[in-house]
């Protein structure tokens, strides 16, 4: 998972690149199962996380197959088009989890 604040002025920037280019360059790649980009709606419970407006979800079937991708030259390209848009392009959460 990726926490992202976008701006609104950078937003639909964000949102063409993500669905236009990141997603065409993502599922070519060995083990990829899925990638949602989800734009918080409201807090129902709880403190804000921030100021975090987005959240990337990227799943690939493991670890080893993941980081192929995060390596390759296709994900060098693209990933910094979507980053450009995050408010804080260096120190954004990234997380990753199992399943348990």
């Amino acid at each position: 998972y990726v926490e992202m604040d976008v701006p609104p002025e950078r937003e639909r920037e964000m949102l063409d690149t993500f669905h236009n280019v990141f997603v065409p360059e993502a599922v070519k790649h060995e083990g990829y199962i899925r990638v949602k980009l989800l734009k918080r709606r409201t807090i129902l419970q709880g403190a804000p996380p921030a100021q975090h407006n987005y959240r990337f979800e990227l799943e690939f079937e493991n670890e080893e197959l993941r980081l192929q991708w995060f390596r390759s030259a296709g994900h060098q390209r693209v990933w910094p088009l979507v980053e450009k848009a995050i408010k804080s392009q260096k120190d954004y959460p990234v997380v990753l989890y199992d399943e348990a």
